[in-house]
């Protein structure tokens, strides 16, 4: 079960990653701090998804731990952008990829907390 969360976790991050890139590649980039940000954003989710692939077993639990972070603090700052903006940029719920990434990002955050529990609970099992 560890490795289909692993695998989901690394996939999920991986198109998070992809979008932002995507994004800041078709405009967004032009963004004051917004567009910057896009760019960090793409950059640190392909790290962390290369590090959930990477990562051994008994250091898996904080890295998907901080990934299910990230992944949630981007899925808040998306809500922020849609709701009361976001550094005095405002979303559209229409606009290009805002479902998708509300989809990928929640589902991302879902899986990621779920391999984070998984890895830290099978940490703290005695050795027979």
């Amino acid at each position: 079960m560890r490795l289909v969360l692993r695998l989901a976790g690394a996939g999920l991050t991986a198109a998070m990653a992809a979008i932002h890139l995507r994004l800041w590649a078709e405009g967004y980039r032009d963004l004051t701090t917004i567009g910057p940000l896009f760019l960090l954003t793409g950059v640190v989710g392909i790290l962390l998804a290369l590090a959930l692939l990477v990562t051994p077993v008994r250091g898996l639990g904080p890295v998907a731990a901080v990934t299910a972070l990230f992944t949630a603090g981007t899925l808040g700052a998306l809500f922020l952008s849609l709701t009361t903006g976001l550094f005095g940029f405002d979303e559209s719920i229409d606009a290009d990829l805002v479902r998708p990434t509300l989809y990928v990002e929640t589902a991302g955050v879902l899986v990621l907390t779920a391999l984070a529990v998984t890895a830290f609970s099978h940490r703290r099992r005695p050795r027979r």
